[in-house]
């Protein structure tokens, strides 16, 4: 086939990782992929926030920059077009944004079929983190998108539940996680580790450490058990970075922490080489967050909050152990738990290898997924859900 895929992200963080795998593993399927995004994203490091688009929405008053946003869809869609008569693609494959029913547009007057990829319901989401100026455009775009999509794949069966609200008949939803790639993460040998790490018990937090991610509560937990082999090792960076250094030092166990700064993604498999027990902070209610995935497939024994999205992926006892969100303690009582037994720490981290075998956790199955929606879909199929 040739599928024309359309996103509207300027960063290159793990949403652009999602963009690429999947464009990698639709081509690997022998497909032909266009891409029609913005291109700020394309040759900037990882970690990048986008830019001067950024700046430049943070600058403007909500109103002005969602009118922006709005106006884009105008621009992108000309560009869908051109695209679309050049390349004359099969069908379109879109990850959902708000404000941006340019996709829907260009598939109407074209009259092809439509995927429409959802992470999460970015009108709910932004009215709760971030407030919404012009709520019932934005409520329009959001719906309108969902109900004219010939097929939507959302993450999670939570978010499911969002687009079922909306309107959107059943059979024409199909949950679909994020993956991993295994040829980059699989289990490796804790005797390869690097010598910082070699002979330690490492506990792992990947990601933008802030003051309610409780990791000053894991230092203090690591000086008190005076265990000198076990570590916490913190991949990432954020604004309490100085200051778990700061906690350490006092507390005498400076070789029993260590922080990494910001990685490039190819050094994300090896770093996670280094760790025994992984931490998964709480999340969004409907997100099937990435580097979950990513410590199933290296075989790391996982401590995750006990939310709906997250038990679509994690048993209790099984492959992992879930606290209670709403127990500060919680994380850390299970946290020590791990600590103490051996045989549950290696029990949780070769079923956490065996979910990834199990429920196909890999973006090339993904890929085959879509491959088969849209096979089985006929152009246009999509009828027009009452407004």
């Amino acid at each position: 086939m040739k599928i024309l895929y359309h996103h509207r992200i300027a960063s290159k963080d793990g949403q652009y990782v999602h963009v690429e795998e999947i464009i990698n593993a639709l081509r690997s399927l022998g497909h032909e992929v266009i891409v029609v995004a913005p291109s700020i994203a394309e040759h900037a490091e990882f970690g990048s926030d986008g830019g001067w688009v950024s700046r430049l929405r943070q600058a403007l008053p909500k109103f002005f920059s969602e009118l922006l946003e709005f106006g884009y869809s105008f621009f992108v869609f000309f560009k869908l077009i051109s695209a679309i008569i050049k390349h004359r693609p099969d069908a379109i494959y879109e990850r959902y944004n708000l404000f941006l029913p340019a996709g829907i547009w260009a598939k109407k007057i074209c009259r092809l079929k439509l995927l429409l990829e959802v992470n999460s319901p970015l009108y709910d989401e932004r009215m709760k983190y971030g407030g919404i100026s012009l709520g019932a455009l934005a409520k329009w775009t959001e719906f309108y998108t969902w109900r004219n999509a010939d097929h939507i794949c959302p993450v999670t069966s939570v978010l499911a539940g969002y687009i079922k609200k909306a309107g959107v008949p059943e059979s024409r939803i199909t949950v679909i996680p994020n993956g991993i790639d295994p040829s980059k993460f699989y289990p490796v040998q804790s005797s390869k580790r690097h010598p910082n790490f070699k002979g330690k018990l490492t506990i792992g937090f990947v990601g933008f450490c802030r003051e309610w991610h409780q990791l000053d509560k894991l230092l203090s937990l690591i000086s008190e058990t005076n265990q000198r082999n076990l570590m916490l090792l913190v991949i990432g960076d954020g604004p309490v970075a100085s200051e778990l250094k700061q906690q350490a030092k006092q507390l005498g166990i400076e070789d029993n922490f260590y922080i990494t700064g910001l990685v490039k993604r190819s050094e994300m498999p090896s770093w996670l080489d280094q760790i025994d027990i992984a931490l998964q902070p709480a999340v969004t209610p409907w997100s099937s967050p990435l580097k979950l995935i990513e410590y199933l497939a290296k075989g790391k024994a996982i401590i995750a909050p006990d939310t709906n999205n997250i038990r679509e992926l994690l048993t209790h006892g099984s492959n992992a152990l879930l606290y209670d969100i709403e127990n500060p303690n919680s994380i850390l009582d299970k946290t020590l738990t791990i600590i103490n037994d051996e045989r549950l720490r290696l029990s949780l981290q070769q079923e956490a290898i065996n979910t990834v075998k199990d429920k196909r956790l890999t973006w090339d199955n993904n890929a085959t997924v879509i491959e088969s929606i849209f096979t089985n879909l006929a152009p246009s199929l999509a009828q027009p859900v009452k407004q």
